[in-house]
């Protein structure tokens, strides 16, 4: 028995929904550790759809643990509306299912204000944030300057922390010629919310070193993919925080021992959303029947994905930095009506090949993708339990997939239902 992080291959969007619901039957809890709710996780149960942005997948199931970690960044009032939402789909959330990490940071009212100053005044020069104030959250926080869960718990700490951060954000809105922000009416509204959120606070490392004594199933889940680490992804368009196996840990309050497997969750072709390089992208017709195939569009921000082929250079790459051990790979029903599919197996560069993803913005833009061309199955795979139950071609596509990025593919999705997924290798038991 070992405990699982899972986490994104790619630019997100990888339907990691899916496959951590899928395994928390398994866990006996599963710890989110990181991001903000600008990561959205999709889940399809007994054809009810639930749309999580802070929650973990685990929280649809009221008999495991749910935790939100140090790592994440949360907006206390976004918190609170996802709970209401599920509690109205007869969803249990409750303090003994639910943990919150007491050293977490808050997502303020002028973080998001912030975020979106910087979008809208960037012109072509944006990232493409979600204008959800993660970013500007995360600065505070390495800045020491940042509200934390706990500070709720003390009206007197409260107004101190609130004098040190507003001094700086105030001075920074001045500069924009934009409205200071007015201390009083947000520290009444926090005191409002905090006994609402307090009752899910406590020290979450403690708890996850007695579950470790208690030989629990532990399950992480990341947000996000590795294509969008702060200090791994293609930078400036990123993410604000390390969406790595690695922070696994950090973001939890747990020794990198605690966790035995890492899954990366891998679509069987490319999206991303929002600005920034992408070598496969497909702007034509190719795309366009993969966006609509694939549903394609964000479940928080419901913005259109960016859609294009299979690339193995940066699976490969995000395989190596991240330590991922297998591949659930997702989607594969996607691609069921291509005549044929291709797969990028290098770049070229100014006129020569490479077989990595340079880390200069300039380089990223500029490099070409160099194809392997397969031949489509033109059957059905969706709903497909079994890998003998797959065409030849679309098995031949998994084998190829496996070589190319140097990875064993542990399982494959063939529909957003949970029980339509071949598993080849269990991670808990690897």
């Amino acid at each position: 028995m070992t405990n699982v992080a899972v986490i994104g291959s790619q630019w997100g969007d990888e339907g990691k929904g899916k496959i951590v619901d899928w395994l928390s039957t398994q866990a006996d809890v599963i710890v989110r550790f990181q991001g903000g709710h600008n990561a959205g996780h999709t889940l399809v149960i007994n054809n009810v759809t639930y749309k999580l942005k802070l929650l973990p997948s685990g929280i649809v199931r009221s008999e495991k643990i749910s935790i939100i970690g140090n790592g994440v960044v949360i907006d206390p009032w976004a918190l609170l509306e996802e709970i209401k939402t599920l509690q109205n789909q007869d969803i249990i959330v409750s303090a003994k299912n639910l943990i919150i990490a007491e050293t977490a940071n808050l997502i303020l009212p002028y973080h998001k204000e912030m975020d979106e100053i910087r979008e809208d005044t960037a012109g072509k020069r944006k990232i493409g944030t979600t204008r959800r104030g993660i970013g500007p959250a995360y600065e505070d926080k390495v800045g020491r300057r940042a509200i934390r869960l706990m500070d709720l718990r003390s009206e007197t700490n409260l107004d101190q922390r609130l004098d040190i951060v507003l001094q700086h954000h105030n001075a920074i809105r001045k500069g924009l010629s934009k409205k200071t922000y007015r201390k009083d009416e947000l520290k009444k509204n926090l005191i409002k919310i905090a006994p609402e959120i307090l009752k899910y606070s406590q020290p979450v490392w403690k708890l996850i070193d007695q579950f470790k004594e208690q030989k629990k199933k532990i399950l992480f889940e990341g947000a996000q993919g590795v294509l969008l680490d702060v200090d791994h992804g293609t930078y400036p368009f990123v993410t604000s925080s390390n969406t790595v196996a690695a922070n696994a840990a950090t973001g939890s309050g747990c020794g990198p021992d605690t966790i035995g497997f890492v899954l990366g969750i891998t679509k069987a072709y490319t999206t991303r959303v929002g600005e920034g390089p992408f070598p496969t992208e497909l702007i034509d017709q190719d795309g366009e029947k993969l966006g609509k195939r694939g549903n394609e569009f964000g479940t928080v921000t419901n913005r259109k994905r960016r859609c294009g082929w299979f690339d193995a250079v940066l699976v490969k790459q995000t395989i190596k930095v991240a330590g991922i051990k297998g591949i659930a790979l997702t989607k594969l029903d996607v691609l069921d009506d291509f005549d044929e599919i291709k797969v990028c197996i290098k770049y070229q560069l100014d006129g020569e090949e490479i077989d990595y993803f340079p880390a200069a913005v300039e380089d990223q833009k500029k490099v070409k993708p160099i194809y392997k061309i397969f031949q489509g199955w033109k059957l059905k795979t969706r709903g497909a339990r079994n890998i003998e139950d797959l065409p030849s071609k679309a098995r031949e596509y998994i084998h190829a997939i496996e070589d190319l990025v140097a990875s064993k593919i542990s399982s494959i999705s063939t529909s957003p239902e949970r029980d339509d997924t071949i598993l080849l290798e269990d991670p808990f038991n690897s």
